[in-house]
């Protein structure tokens, strides 16, 4: 009932933007070169669905999107239960990771183009580098805080390493594991559009940029607000995760 509710709002408040985008594009006249108005738009997505266009690329973001998250997650887990693990490793990696994390993620995105050619690689690259560090820290400061008496309560039933990760540590660290996942989420639809955007020819971020170039107002607000909509559904789908496995918490 609370999603059905949830939804509901969603599309009162998505209803009501349009509207009072309508009203201001009549009331003062705009031109639609600057901002067309939400009819347009809506011919801009409807024509790009029945020629193909959309799905194509759609296709093409979403494939990237799901790789490179599924590998930035994946890795991103295994670093952090290794670096709490190992203080001394951790010490020894604090200065390259914090590096590699303040690095401004638009200036390394060249680079990966240079070094990864104009395909797929480098845009699913720069996506892992995104979703990597923030999962990565929510994994170790959840290992961390696991309650040091479950860890003796596992010394004393003689657990093996994996039993100890799987019946213990992972279960108590899944809360901030999902405040990384639910940040590497949105952090992968931004790299996906940027590397798009820089370097692609197919991707949403194609089309923002295809758009731009053409002077198609019209195809480059319908391509942003496709984008708004795939990201609120990726994000949407890793907090419905979340609360189907932590339904345990009291506060979900």
């Amino acid at each position: 009932m609370k999603a059905v509710i949830h939804a509901i709002e969603i599309l009162l408040a998505v209803a009501g933007i349009g509207v009072a985008w309508h009203i201001y594009v009549t009331a003062f006249d705009i031109p639609p070169f600057l901002l067309p108005a939400p009819a347009s738009v809506a011919s801009a997505i409807w024509a790009m669905a029945a020629s193909g266009q959309l799905w194509n690329n759609l296709a093409y973001t979403l494939g990237n999107l799901i790789i490179g998250f599924a590998i930035g997650a994946g890795t991103g887990v295994a670093a952090g239960l290794g670096l709490a693990r190992s203080p001394k490793v951790e010490a020894a990696l604090a200065g390259p990771l914090l590096f590699l994390q303040t690095a401004p993620k638009i200036a390394l995105a060249p680079l990966f183009v240079i070094w990864f050619g104009l395909g797929a690689t480098s845009k699913i690259v720069l996506i892992v580098s995104l979703v990597f560090f923030p999962v990565m820290i929510g994994m170790l400061v959840g290992i961390r805080g696991v309650d040091r008496q479950f860890l003796d309560l596992a010394k004393l039933l003689k657990l093996s390493t994996w039993q100890r990760f799987r019946r213990i540590e992972l279960p108590a660290a899944m809360p901030e594991l999902f405040v990384g996942l639910r940040i590497g989420a949105v952090q992968a639809v931004v790299g996906a559009i940027l590397a798009e955007w820089m370097s692609g020819q197919k991707g949403l971020g194609y089309l923002m940029t295809y758009a731009t170039a053409t002077y198609r107002t019209p195809m480059l607000f319908a391509a942003v607000i496709l984008t708004v909509a795939l990201g609120l559904a990726v994000y949407s789908i890793v907090d419905q995760a979340e609360r189907r496995l932590l339904s345990w918490r009291d506060d979900r």
